[in-house]
This record gives structure tokens, sequence and C-alpha cells, in this order.
């Protein structure tokens, strides 16, 4: 939760390039109190200025530099909590911004789930899908949803024999609230868990790191199958490593690591004109051939494989990760699925008649995360 207090400028005790230090006088106490102002987004302040101040680490006594962070000035008009609604959370996240704010973290003590991160957990085997596009999530859903609904009888509600928990990285927006798939999702109960670690904040459970989040998503929301993703707005410089999808390599060992069973969900495309996402995307063969130091399950719709030249080629380059090819589905099949799910679902601009190949290989890996499952029940 973030909290804040309003106080004066009294005086400028330093200046840098992009942030002075200044001493505020608090309105509700009167002690004069030190704050950080960050000038690369706000107008530099002088004394007499009144300010809003995020007081969140210095209420909570974090020991994090004996500074509050100034606010932007349109603060004094938003309708987030005051100070006197406390959390119990001492978990920082947006760390020394004027946004930082204090969530209750799965591993905390003061959280129920506490005493789980006491003991040595692992996944147990459980099947957790890595994707790298945050419209990777929608899709995984309506097809597993698609799935479930051929084993359930006709003319009956369908239910989500799996229980799906959803971890939201950092590696893109950080807000949960963001995601308008997310929201819908939830609205339509097709999702129920969802768990944000590092920076990214919002999701029902909060955690400090990815191998945490891991186990949270096992043994507190008590998942079957696991979906990562980072948040809408992935990061990319047309280079090698100059992109935030190359997390997917380090979720790859994290997942490994903690005894889960690594899918990746290939990023497919035959209608994007830049030849580096032609076939199996450079970031799928970046974080695969780079980040991921353990072996990883890359499932692969077998009918592209055996249609273009250029995925024997990339497969090739992935020889120590397992590729295992699956049943083709068709895009009749996968326009069926996405039917009562009201958004527009879309990579790059591009739906399901502009680029199949995208949503074929998202139900490759959702296909085989069912079969691994239901080899463990």
């Amino acid at each position: 939760m973030l909290r804040r207090a309003e106080g004066k400028v009294s005086t400028i005790i330093s200046v840098r390039e992009g942030l002075q230090v200044v001493c505020v006088i608090m309105r509700h106490s009167g002690k004069e109190e030190r704050a950080v102002h960050y000038t690369d987004s706000s107008p530099p302040l002088r004394p007499g200025d009144v300010v809003i101040l995020n007081v969140t680490a210095e209420e909570l006594g974090l020991g994090s530099g004996g500074y509050h962070i100034v606010l932007p000035a349109d603060a004094m008009d938003s309708d987030l909590p005051d100070a006197e609604r406390l959390s119990d959370g001492h978990i920082m996240k947006l760390k020394y911004t004027p946004l930082q704010r204090s969530v209750l973290a799965v591993e905390e003590e003061n959280s129920r789930f506490h005493p789980l991160f006491q003991k040595e957990k692992t996944l147990e085997g459980m099947p957790v899908l890595l994707g790298e596009l945050h419209s990777m999530l929608p899709v995984a859903l309506c097809w597993l949803r698609y799935r479930e609904q051929q084993l359930n009888q006709p003319n009956q509600p369908v239910k989500m024999a799996r229980n799906v928990a959803y971890i939201m990285t950092d590696g893109g927006a950080l807000p949960l609230a963001w995601s308008q798939h997310i929201a819908q999702l939830e609205a339509m109960g097709w999702l129920q868990s969802t768990i944000t670690y590092g920076q990214a904040y919002g999701g029902k459970l909060e955690a400090v790191n990815k191998f945490s989040a891991l186990i949270a998503a096992k043994h507190a929301a008590k998942a079957d199958i696991c979906l990562v993703t980072m948040g809408p707005g992935i990061v990319g410089t047309g280079t090698r490593y100059g992109y935030s999808g190359i997390e997917v390599g380090e979720l790859v060992n994290a997942v490994y690591a903690l005894g889960g069973t690594p899918i990746v969900i290939p990023r497919l495309s035959f209608a994007d004109e830049r030849p580096r996402h032609r076939g199996i995307s450079h970031h799928t063969l970046t974080a695969l051939e780079l980040a991921a130091r353990c072996p990883a399950i890359l499932p692969f719709p077998q009918n592209i494989a055996e249609e273009y030249a250029i995925i024997q080629e990339q497969l090739n380059r992935l020889e120590t990760h397992q590729i295992r090819m699956m049943p083709s589905v068709s895009a009749e099949q996968i326009a069926e699925s996405l039917r009562p799910y009201p958004l527009p679902i879309t990579s790059m601009g591009r739906g399901l008649w502009q680029d199949p190949a995208y949503f074929q290989g998202v139900c490759a890996a959702v296909d085989c995360a069912i079969q691994l499952h239901n080899r463990s029940t």
C-alpha cells in the first residue's frame, strides 16, 4: 500500500542532475524531515512549496535511507489511500520511485503462507508454461477451456478441471491492473490465481522473486499448471540481447532448479516482415540458446515443422532442449475456442487469421502441458 502525507519545503539541502534533496515540515507533526524529489519528471522545488510525500518506507521503519519521496504534483487530487490506512506488508515494490509501495508478500512473517517458505519445497514436476508475450495468456486459457469443454458433458457448464495459476513477471507493465486480459479472464471465472513478483505488483499473491512466485503457485495457489508471462509492453531493440523476453531462458532455469517441468511456448510467425521474427522468433531462439542453462520442452505444431524448411534449420540449433511434435490444430478450431472470449487477441497487431502460426504455437504448448499433467495424476 502506498502511504502519503503532506508537507511544506523549508530548505533545499542539495541538488544533482535529476534530483533534489529537501527539508520538509510535515503537516501532521510539525517535524522537519528529509525528502527526495526527482527533477527529471517534475519542476525543481522551492522553499514554501507544498508537496505530497510517499512516506511508505519511512513509516514502516525499513531503514531505506531516511528519505521520503516527493510525489508528482497531481497526487494531491488523486484517490490514493492516506498513511492512516495501514498495510501489514513490509516488502517494497517500485523501490525508490515516487510511487513505491508496500505489499504483503507470501514469504513474509505476517503472511498466512509464511510457514510454506520455512521448509524446502519443490514444484513436484508441475508443468510450467513459459511465454514471452502477454497475449499468449488469453490464447492459452481459451484453448485450455476448449479442451476442458471436450471432456465435459454436452449442455453442461464448462468447469476448469485443472487449476491454473498465472505469474506476471516485471519484464513489461508493472501493475497487473493494466492488463485488460487478466481483468476479463477473472471476470469470466477462467483465472483465479494471479501472482506478481519483482517490481510487478497487484496480483492476488505477491512474491519477492521468480523462485518464490513459482513455489507460491504450486503450494499456496494449489496450481496443477502454471503459466508465466510478462505484462503488456515487451521491450525490444532489434538486437540479439536487448529485449525483455530473454527472461524466458532465466525462467527455464528457475523452473528446472525447483523440480518443475519447463515448457516454452514458441513464438512463431510467418506474417512478420522482420526476418529475425520469421519462423521461430530470434527471441525464443536466443532465450533457449543463451539464457537457458537447463533443458526445457519446446512443443511444436507438427504441420508447421514439416511445411517450412526454415523451421528445421532453427530447431537444429536447439539440440540441448526436448523438441516435442504435437498434433496440429486448425485455425478454425482455434477460432472456435476464442469465440466465447469478448476481447480481441492480437500479436504485433495481427489476429488469428493474419498470423495463425502464432496461435498454433501457443495451443501446441498448452496441449503438451495437459498431457504431462494427465500423466502425473
